[in-house]
């Protein structure tokens, strides 16, 4: 358990001393909040939906959720390009604890970032209609982030250099996030659309932040958090896995 504490620990001291990374986790969310936010704002209206930014806040929360999460799973191509995690694998510590902390390192940074974009989602206007289950949308950014992280571990336990980062970044992390529902209500879909919606797990940490911040679920909240939480005890299985078969 120590060894997880100060894979956790690191993690976490990597993301406080980095300002820049600070500074650029808010670069996109700003964008897609004042743009699409305020820009799709009157056409969201008229067609009787509402306030767009109201909707595309969970959103983008879960977006930057996504993309932290993700990335710091895919920092193992980095440590191995320049020598850390040799020296990471060869302490006498068991692969499974080193893989649970990098995992748990990565979400609570991730979800640092998804805290830090709320913070500005309601600076901006975006108010949640029920306050009291505003702790239950930690609790989807916390699946949220366990589930993303873990992949990420996963993946970059498979690849074995920094060539294959645009593949996964192309052909992945942007379908996932843009079949979501992030930024289009998944009611009404055409069937294919909505196939692919339906098997993109952070389809389901967005319409469950929803549910309790807004009251507007398409799945269900409980039917959310059910299927995060199978797809993060699958996925840290897996990714436990591959990185007991990680060579240096």
């Amino acid at each position: 358990m120590s060894a997880i504490y100060v894979l956790w620990l690191r993690e976490l001291k990597r993301y406080l001393r980095s300002r820049v990374q600070l500074v650029a986790s808010l670069g996109q969310p700003m964008l897609y909040l004042l743009v699409l936010g305020f820009g799709m704002g009157p056409v969201f209206q008229r067609a009787g939906n509402g306030s767009y930014l109201q909707f595309v806040a969970p959103g983008v929360i879960g977006m930057t959720v996504l993309f932290s999460s993700i990335f710091s799973g895919l920092g193992l191509l980095w440590d191995r390009q320049f020598g850390f995690l040799k020296e990471t694998l060869v302490a006498p510590v068991p692969r499974l604890q080193i893989m649970i902390g990098r995992t748990l390192g990565g979400a609570t940074v991730a979800v640092m970032q998804g805290l830090l974009v709320s913070i500005v989602c309601i600076l901006v206007g975006f108010r949640p209609a029920h306050i009291a289950l505003v702790p239950l949308a930690l609790v989807f950014m916390i699946l949220i982030a366990t589930v993303f992280s873990a992949l990420g571990v996963a993946i970059g336990s498979s690849l074995q250099d920094m060539q294959g980062f645009q593949l996964i970044m192309n052909f992945l992390v942007m379908p996932i996030f843009f079949l979501s529902g992030a930024l289009f209500p998944l009611a009404g879909l055409p069937k294919a659309l909505a196939l692919a919606t339906r098997i993109d797990p952070l389809s389901y940490g967005i319409d469950g932040m929803r549910s309790v911040l807004l009251g507007q679920a398409f799945y269900g909240a409980p039917t959310d958090l059910v299927v995060l939480i199978v797809l993060a005890l699958v996925l840290l299985v897996f990714g436990a896995y591959r990185f007991s078969k990680i060579e240096v």
